[in-house]
C-alpha cells in the first residue's frame, strides 16, 4: 500500500465552498487559508440551527496499548462510510500538536485511505490555533510575574502560583525551571516550569467555550494562584482576560478540511487527554450537528478516559445528547490486555503475539467488557469496531465479535485503512442501527454531589476501584474548592491512560485496588476540578530517535518523512 503521505498527495479534493454548501454553510461564512483549509465563522452556529439535527456518535476505544488502536482512522473511516450506505457523514476531530508530530507518535490525520488531507497542513501548524493558545497562556504568565514585580496589590502568594508557561514542543529540560534570574530588573526568582500547549487550561477553555462571549467569561475565571488569605486570584482580577480573548478571536473558529473521500472534517482544538477532557471543540460540534446526517467525533484514550469526560464534561457544557458510541478494539490490543506479553514502543513485537491465537484475545476480553459497561453507564448504546490489521487472523476477529455478542453489543469488522469508507460500511450500518433507538443518555453524577463523591463514583463505576485513598493534602484542597464555590463542577481525573487502574502496568480490568488521590487542582475557567492520581507528565520529552530526525524537505520543496 502507498504511504500516508503519497495517498494524501494523490487525493482529489473538492473546493471547500462546495463542501460548505452541502453542509448548509454559505460561502460568506468561510474564510479561506489557501485552498485546503478554511475557518468557519461562528455565525454558522445560529444560521444552521433551523436544519435537521444529525445523529451524534462518539468514537472511543479499549484501554490504549503502545500498539495503537486506531481511533482516529476509525473515526475518519466511519465518517466516510456513511456515504457508502446512502447518508451524509461529518467528522469532528482534534488538531495535532507539534510535540507528538515531531516526537514518537507522529501526526494525527488518520491513516491510509481513512485520513484528513492534505496531511502536511493537518499536522504542521494548520491555521496557527495552537500558537494563539500559546500566546494567550504566556501573556497571562507574564502578567502574573509583572503583578508580583509591581507591588503585588492582590497579595498573591508566590508559593501558591499554579500558572506555568507552555510551548508546543516536546522538551523535558523545561519541565522544571527557575525564572527571574539576573539583576534587580530581571524579575523575582521563583521556581516554575513549562507544559506542552495541549495541556494548557486555555486550550481546555477554548474547546469547551460555546461562543466568543462564553470564551471571554471562562478566561476571566481562570485561577492562577491564591492570595495569602486563601482566596483565588483570577485572570479577571489581573485584568488579563480581555487581551487573552483578543489573541484567541480567530482561534475560536473551527477549521474545515476534508478526507481522501471528500467527507467534510471539522478540525478544532487539542486539549490534553490526561489532565483535561481530551475532546475537540464544542463550537465545531454545534456546527457539525446540523451539517449532515451523522456527526462523528473522537474522544481521547479509552472509554474510561475520553468518553467518560465526553459524557460528563463536554456534553454537560454543550447540551448535545449522544446517540451511540463506538468502542474500537484490535486483536493485538486485546492480546496485550491478557497480560502475557511485554510490549515496548519502538521495539519489535513478540513473535508469540503475532501468531494465531484467539484464546489470547479472549484472555484480554475483560478490558473490552468493562469499556462497554462504561458506555452503558451513561445510557448510551455501544458498538464495537474491530479495527483489522493485515497480520490478523479471521478466527481472532470472530473472537472479538463473539465477545461483543456475549455483551449484547453490535459489532463489525472494519478495513477502513486499506479500503477507505467502503471497508467501514458494515460498521456504519451497525452504528445507524444503534442510533435508531432513542438515546437514554444521562451524566454519571448530578452537579450537586460533593467533589469527593463524584471522584468516588467515577473510580468505582468506571475504573472498577474499591474506593479512594485520599492524601491529607488532597482532602484540604477538596475542602478549599468546595469553600471557594467549585463544588458543583464535574471532575476530570488525571491518571494513567494505559490502565483502567492508576498503575500503568496493570492490564485487563483490575480489581481489588483503591484510587490514590494525591493532589487536586481546579481548572475553574474550563469548568472542572482535576484530582491527580499518579505522576502526570504535562511536558513530554523526545525519544532517542524522534520523528523530527526523519522529516525534511526535498529539492522540489516537498515535505518528506512525515507520518
Amino acid at each position: 500500500m502507498s504511504t500516508n503521505l503519497e495517498i494524501s498527495r494523490n487525493a482529489v479534493r473538492r473546493p471547500l465552498t462546495e463542501l460548505g454548501a452541502e453542509m448548509g454553510i454559505r460561502p460568506g461564512l468561510l474564510e479561506p487559508y489557501g485552498d485546503a483549509v478554511a475557518k468557519i465563522s461562528l455565525d454558522a452556529v445560529e444560521e444552521l440551527k433551523s436544519r435537521p439535527r444529525a445523529k451524534y456518535v462518539v468514537v472511543s476505544a479499549i484501554t490504549p496499548t503502545p500498539l495503537g488502536e486506531g481511533k482516529t482512522t476509525t473515526t475518519v473511516g466511519l465518517g466516510q462510510a456513511f456515504a457508502h450506505i446512502g447518508s451524509r457523514g461529518v467528522i469532528a476531530i482534534r488538531q495535532p500538536s507539534m510535540g507528538p508530530t515531531f516526537g514518537i507518535k507522529g501526526g494525527a490525520a488518520g491513516g491510509g485511505y481513512s485520513q484528513v488531507v492534505p496531511m502536511e497542513s493537518m499536522n504542521l501548524h494548520l491555521t496557527g490555533d495552537l500558537h494563539a493558545v500559546t500566546a494567550a497562556h504566556n501573556l497571562l504568565a507574564a502578567m502574573v510575574d509583572n503583578h508580583l514585580d509591581k507591588g503585588n496589590a492582590l497579595d498573591l502568594d508566590p508559593h501558591s502560583i499554579t500558572w506555568r508557561r507552555v510551548l508546543d514542543s516536546n522538551d523535558r529540560d523545561l519541565r522544571q525551571i527557575v525564572t527571574g534570574l539576573g539583576g534587580p530588573g530581571d524579575g523575582n526568582p521563583r521556581q516554575t516550569g513549562f507544559d506542552i500547549t495541549a495541556a494548557s487550561e486555555v486550550m481546555a477553555v477554548l474547546a469547551l467555550a460555546t461562543s466568543l462571549r462564553d470564551l471571554r467569561d471562562r478566561l476571566g475565571r481562570i485561577v492562577v494562584g491564591y492570595d495569602r488569605a486563601g482566596h483565588p486570584v483570577t485572570a479577571e482580577s489581573l485584568h488579563a482576560a480581555g487581551a487573552m480573548c483578543v489573541l484567541l478571536r480567530e482561534a475560536i473558529k473551527p477549521n474545515l478540511m476534508q478526507t481522501v473521500e471528500q467527507t467534510p472534517v471539522l478540525v478544532h482544538c487539542g486539549p490534553f487527554g490526561n489532565i483535561a477532557h481530551g475532546n475537540s471543540s464544542i463550537v465545531a460540534d454545534l456546527i457539525g450537528i446540523h451539517a449532515g446526517d451523522y456527526l462523528v467525533t473522537e474522544a481521547g484514550f479509552g472509554a474510561d478516559m475520553g468518553a467518560e469526560r465526553f459524557f460528563n464534561i463536554k456534553c454537560r457544557a454543550s447540551g448535545l445528547v449522544p446517540d451511540a458510541a463506538v468502542v474500537v478494539a484490535t486483536v493485538r490490543g486485546l492480546k496485550a490486555h491478557s497480560g502475557k506479553y511485554r510490549i515496548v514502543a519502538g521495539k519489535p513485537l513478540p513473535e508469540e503475539l503475532l501468531a494465531e491465537n484467539p484464546d489470547d484475545v479472549y484472555a484480554g476480553a475483560a478490558n473490552l467488557r468493562r469499556q462497554l459497561a462504561n458506555i452503558r453507564a451513561h445510557g448510551v448504546t455501544p458498538v464495537v469496531a474491530v479495527n483489522a490489521f493485515p497480520g490478523d487472523y479471521p478466527s481472532e476477529h470472530r473472537a472479538i465479535l463473539r465477545i461483543a455478542t456475549e455483551e449484547g453489543a453490535r459489532a463489525a469488522v472494519s478495513t477502513h485503512v486499506a479500503d477507505g469508507g467502503k471497508g467501514a460500511a458494515a460498521l456504519a450500518e451497525a452504528v445507524a442501527d444503534a442510533c435508531a433507538t432513542p438515546s437514554e443518555y444521562h451524566p454519571l453524577y448530578p452537579d450537586d454531589l460533593s467533589l469527593v463523591d463524584k471522584i468516588d463514583t467515577v473510580a468505582r463505576r468506571i475504573y472498577g476501584a474499591d474506593g479512594l485513598d485520599i492524601s491529607p493534602l488532597a482532602k484540604r484542597q477538596l475542602r478549599g474548592y468546595e469553600r471557594n464555590g467549585f463544588g458543583n463542577l464535574p471532575v476530570c481525573i488525571a491518571k494513567t491512560h494505559l490502565s483502567l487502574s492508576a498503575d500503568p502496568a496493570r492490564k485487563g480490568a483490575p480489581s481489588g485496588w483503591l484510587l490514590p488521590v494525591r493532589e487536586v487542582r481546579a481548572s475553574a475557567g474550563a469548568g472542572f476540578v482535576y484530582p491527580i492520581c499518579g505522576e502526570m507528565r504535562t511536558m513530554p520529552g523526545l525519544s532517542s530517535t524522534p520523528a523530527a530526525e526523519h522529516i525534511d524537505i526535498d529539492e522540489s520543496g516537498q515535505i518528506v518523512g512525515l507520518y
